[in-house]
């Protein structure tokens, strides 16, 4: 398959357990964006927030996003803020498919408040905090993730109907 699949959300949608499995399954090459760039930099994503702060992880994200785009066959899950930044979306939508793995409010936050990843924006905060800041950043993310090309909104997505999707998407397309 001669193109990129990117897949855009917020965080714990599941992009990248979802990408991992439903790459081989389009003959596509995984990408992780943020460990193409904990490998790139030496420096784990907590570390780049600690120590740089978000902007210039958001800097660092935007470079290798475009780095990446730069190839085809690969499918990049990318982290849930890194279409906000500058003009990332756009680049998205010019060089790839773009698929929005769109889950609930109340899923997203179960899923964070249990996950074993260490997410820089999300770890310390309370189960109000974090069911507040998941609703407050997803009204600000929605604009930029609804313009994928591709939205599959479900609380149950498989990696296969993932991929099939995505298959007939591009077959609609060609």
């Amino acid at each position: 398959m001669e193109t990129n699949v990117v897949l855009v959300g917020f965080s714990g949608a599941g992009k990248s357990t979802l990408g991992k499995q439903a790459a081989p399954l389009l003959g596509l090459r995984f990408v992780d964006l943020d460990h193409y760039i904990e490998q790139k930099l030496q420096y784990s994503v907590p570390q780049l927030f600690s120590q740089f702060g978000e902007l210039v992880f958001r800097k660092c994200e935007y470079d290798a996003l475009q780095e990446l785009l730069e190839e085809d066959g690969q499918l990049i899950a990318v982290g849930g803020g890194a279409p906000c930044y500058a003009q990332a979306m756009p680049l998205i939508l010019e060089r790839s498919l773009s698929v929005y793995v769109k889950l609930s409010e109340e899923v997203l936050v179960n899923r964070l408040a249990h996950s074993k990843k260490r997410r820089p924006l999300t770890v310390d905060l309370s189960d109000d905090e974090l069911r507040r800041y998941v609703h407050e950043t997803l009204q600000r993310r929605a604009p930029y993730y609804e313009q994928a090309h591709l939205i599959i909104e479900r609380d149950d997505l498989t990696p296969e109907a993932l991929a099939e999707a995505i298959r007939k998407r591009l077959n609609a397309s060609s």
